[in-house]
């Protein structure tokens, strides 16, 4: 399979992330779900070549109740050949779980903007109703001034790949959006709640559709024994 190659005089591609979010089915084994999650699914995908790190959040307000926020060297990881089998190729387990899904929210991005370096324990994370040429310049611009807050750690904007963010089995095709998404992270619950008032004075954003999510536990590819 050929990929892309960067020559000298050309940008670096960005980073690349998997923005998962999903609620569960009532009548689902939650304790087997987050079993899957933490014992199966993250270290499958994080050992894929390419996947940097693989992280959980929890809901504290709005949102889904699960997100799963996986990063990559490029967008390239999401077309290699060990990518196209674990994701056409679920084990049992993942089958049973992904079928426990309700409303998902599956997105492949390019990350872009970014502001500060790390990860937070809070993420505020705020969908948008659309993008234009003049988003990109905004993102960074606003990274650059939540900077200045105490308890920031990083921002950055996600922007979704058409092509590669095919739904999940449970997601509907109806009224199905690829906006871009920006995401905040930071030191403190307090914090992540100012800076994203902050984001949402800014952007525009409605109250009712920002995020605030708890991190659960994260796991970086250098870890990987």
């Amino acid at each position: 399979m050929s990929h892309t190659v960067n020559s000298p005089s050309s940008p670096p591609q960005p980073q690349g992330m998997l923005f998962v979010a999903c609620d569960l089915d009532p009548a689902a084994d939650e304790r087997d779900f987050n079993r899957w999650y933490d014992r199966e699914h993250v270290e499958e995908r994080v050992r894929i070549p390419g996947f940097l790190s693989g992280a959980r959040y929890f809901s504290l307000e709005g949102g889904r109740k699960y997100l799963g926020l996986y990063l990559t060297r490029s967008l390239d990881a999401f077309t290699s050949d060990a990518y196209r089998a674990a994701f056409q190729r679920q084990t049992p387990w993942s089958v049973a779980n992904l079928d426990r899904m309700r409303d998902p929210m599956r997105r492949v991005c390019a990350v872009t903007a970014q502001t500060g370096m790390g990860s937070g324990s809070h993420l505020a994370v705020l969908p948008l109703a659309a993008s234009d040429d003049a988003l990109q310049a905004q993102a960074q611009a606003l990274g650059a001034a939540l900077a200045e807050i105490d308890g920031f750690v990083h921002a950055y904007l996600l922007t979704p790949d058409a092509s590669l963010s095919t739904p999940l089995p449970r997601e509907s095709p109806e009224n199905r959006r690829l906006d871009p998404i920006f995401v905040i992270e930071a030191g403190t619950e307090a914090a992540a709640r100012a800076l994203r008032a902050r984001a949402r004075e800014t952007l525009g954003a409605r109250a009712a559709d920002a995020w605030l999510m708890a991190l659960g536990w994260k796991l970086n590819a250098a870890d990987l024994r």
